[in-house]
């Protein structure tokens, strides 16, 4: 068994494993890289595999980091299946439409300033289009479920473990049976933290001979759920008591429905004004959170209660969910007493640096940070203290009050990380992936027992 790492080495984005066993090739993930510009135009490169080649993709889940370049990988020639969990095909649905919408936007966006500004420059292209996204989503295959195996080719096959992360996100096992005896690789996707609301925790990992893990938090622990919800209460009451606007950038896929959720539960605990305007400016999380309701096979305890007693935990008293782009603007006559979450959470895109512009001067606003932000990323610039930053060609001063609250986090920290790898028995070697390197080289020095690898861009291991 062969194994090459074509993304997610040594950084946070870009998931992209190939595994080669009994005369297949097996792609784990085929994610965006997500940061920088100088970064993003990386995601045009080649691939560093031919995609024609590729016989199955497995997709842990629906993250863009994830899944953002099955649509190129389709382009370039992969004519395969795609095979996930069902919830994840459904949020990969506009997760991907998105992408490709955006993809579009940009190009167009880029060739009028081309042709305003350089005569005789040619046309950028999409790095992919509607289209190639479409073709893309008639490879899914949606059936694979939690703890049966999927068959991909004889003496090959696949298992899907609740990761506990979002909606349908898996860990997968891959088991070959070769001339040598059998060999079993574990993938993490990215694995989730214990006792949050919407979702159960991780499955515990089953045995393997290897295996390929996220470090995304490798170097430090979350502060407890319940502190982080009296925090993120804090800072909204803090905000309303100055005046100003709570901007929350937001992911759309769990992290929304979390805010959400927490929302509600505050308003009917009295932690929170009953009056608030709460504004979900976030078509793809609207969608979302409809696919959320529909996934009962995924909800955790809490969640299943709620639902089963006929109440919706995502109906906050005050809602607008907002679709059309003139509501959007609108929104920004609001001066204060409004909570606006919109995507997207790094702010590299969306219409969240749209209300970032309108706010982020104000010194009565508050900005509540609640995921991981990427090096190079708009939000890692703010939360590390930009005085001022770039938006739609217009310096922006930061004069509003920043909070950063990591204990939402869909991921698990290090304690939790290494707890989940100790779990797995039979690991002769761990790779270590999709974190940054400090964070890699701290949790690398805390793994307990055999050989751990930090894999570079393209390296190939035997298993």
């Amino acid at each position: 068994m062969r194994l090459t790492f074509h993304g997610a080495a040594r950084t946070v984005t870009g998931s992209c494993h190939l595994v080669e066993a009994a005369g297949r090739r097996v792609l784990i993930d085929c994610g965006l890289l997500q940061g920088s510009r100088a970064v993003e135009e990386e995601n045009a490169e080649p691939f560093g595999f031919d995609a024609a080649s590729i016989d199955t993709v497995l997709l842990t889940h629906a993250h863009l980091d994830h899944c953002g370049r099955l649509p190129l990988l389709v382009k370039r020639g992969f004519r395969g299946r795609i095979v996930t969990t069902a919830a994840t095909r459904d949020l990969a649905r506009i997760v991907l439409l998105d992408s490709a919408n955006l993809q579009e936007e940009e190009t167009r966006r880029h060739n009028r300033q081309a042709r305003r500004s350089a005569k005789g420059r040619g046309e950028a292209e999409p790095l992919y289009s509607l289209i190639d996204a479409l073709d893309a989503l008639d490879s899914f295959d949606g059936s694979a479920v939690y703890g049966r195996a999927v068959t991909l080719a004889d003496g090959l096959r696949a298992t899907f473990h609740d990761a506990g992360h979002i909606l349908g996100s898996a860990s997968i096992l891959l088991e070959a049976d070769e001339r040598r005896g059998g060999r079993s690789v574990l993938f993490s996707g990215d694995i989730g933290g214990p006792g949050h609301p919407l979702l159960g925790d991780a499955a515990p990992p089953p045995r393997a001979d290897a295996v390929v893990m996220e470090t995304t938090y490798g170097d430090r622990c979350h502060r407890p759920y319940a502190d982080s919800i009296a925090e993120f209460y804090e800072a909204i009451q803090d905000t309303f008591s100055r005046g100003g606007n709570v901007i929350i950038p937001t992911f759309a896929l769990e992290r929304a429905q979390e805010i959400l959720f927490a929302i509600r539960q505050g308003i009917a605990d009295g932690k929170l004004q009953r009056s608030v305007q709460v504004f979900l400016d976030s078509p793809m999380a609207i969608s979302a959170t409809e696919i959320f309701r529909r996934h009962s096979e995924c909800w955790g305890p809490e969640l299943a209660e709620q639902f089963g007693h006929g109440r919706d935990p995502f109906a906050v008293p005050g809602l607008h969910v907002v679709r059309d782009t003139s509501e959007s603007m609108a929104i920004n006559r609001i001066v204060g007493g409004a909570i606006i979450m919109a995507g997207s959470g790094m702010c590299t895109g969306g219409r969240v640096r749209h209300h970032l512009k309108h706010n982020l001067y104000r010194p009565d606003a508050g900005i509540v940070f609640v995921g991981f932000a990427s090096q190079g990323t708009l939000a890692r610039r703010i939360i590390d203290g930009a005085r001022s930053v770039d938006l739609f060609g217009e310096e922006i001063p930061v004069r509003a009050r920043i909070h950063t609250i990591n204990g939402f986090s869909a991921h698990a920290d290090q304690a939790e990380l290494l707890a989940w790898r100790q779990s797995v028995s039979g690991a002769g070697t761990t790779f270590l992936v999709h974190g940054e390197a400090d964070a890699m080289a701290k949790f690398a020095a805390l793994v307990p027992e055999g050989r751990v690898e930090m894999p570079g861009l393209h390296q190939t291991f035997s298993v």
